[in-house]
């Protein structure tokens, strides 16, 4: 396990390792798993089997099989973690839902301190785990967007825009990535959803400063609440992690 600077980006050769035999999951640590969505079908007839009857029904909806498969291999695979850590089959969880859609677990399965959030892309999934902490994740396959400038200019805040047109232009698409995975990771933590625009909230942005909620509009207190961390799945990808509170200690494990 590594301790943690919400501050340090973190590099994905050395980062993800292995999950320990007894993983033990504290008050202070912050746990992340990264997982392939290229699953054999064996193993995906295996995920489908944990799934509940109402994910089920949500897979059938997806039109492409390439959509509902990814589905089935993201929540089997959520399910799959989770029972590592409570000890229970993945069959047997229960999810309930807040008012703007974040999933939690039942209170009887620990849902009353024990958090989580998933995100994916493209062909990656990331899985975010803690303990008395509110969490969100988010991850994004950096590709070239036509109208980044546009969608920029729609979502983004007055101070993020100034400062992504002050860069250089070898790093707008990494600045653009960094911006959206952050806002993304900390209204996913909030639970607030899209009732909180995304432009009323500044991150910092640029590719190797510090990582950081750096306002919210009229909360000037969370930003002290809040910490931010960026992370590094595979080449090509960026992530960020946002977490309720300072001083905690981050594990990233691959899953097998």
């Amino acid at each position: 396990m590594n301790n943690h600077t919400p501050t340090h980006i973190m590099a994905f050769n050395t980062l993800w390792q292995h999950p320990p035999t007894k993983l033990r999951l504290s008050k202070d640590d912050v746990h992340v798993w990264c997982a392939s969505l290229d699953q054999q079908t064996r193993t995906l007839q295996q995920f489908e089997q944990t799934l509940s009857k109402n994910e089920l029904g949500r897979a059938k909806r997806f039109y492409f099989d390439k959509d509902r498969e990814s589905f089935i291999v993201r929540h089997g695979i959520l399910r799959i973690v989770l029972s590592y850590y409570l000890g229970i089959m993945p069959g047997q969880l229960e999810f309930f839902y807040g008012s703007h859609g974040k999933p939690y677990l039942a209170k009887r399965f620990g849902g009353d301190t024990f958090r989580f959030n998933m995100a994916h892309s493209h062909k990656l999934a990331l899985y975010a785990f803690s303990r008395c902490r509110e969490i969100g994740i988010d991850t994004e396959y950096i590709k070239t967007i036509s109208d980044d400038a546009h969608i920029a200019k729609r979502f983004f805040s007055a101070c993020e825009n100034a400062r992504l047109s002050e860069l250089p232009a070898r790093q707008k698409k990494e600045a653009f990535f960094n911006c959206w995975t952050r806002k993304e990771a900390f209204i996913k933590a909030t639970g607030d959803g899209l009732s909180l625009p995304l432009n009323q909230f500044d991150v910092s942005l640029t590719p190797g400063e510090q990582v950081r909620l750096l306002g919210v509009k009229d909360k000037p207190e969370e930003v002290s609440r809040w910490s931010l961390a960026a992370l590094i799945p595979a080449p090509d990808y960026v992530a960020a992690l946002a977490v309720e509170g300072n001083d905690w200690h981050l594990g990233c494990w691959k899953f097998p």
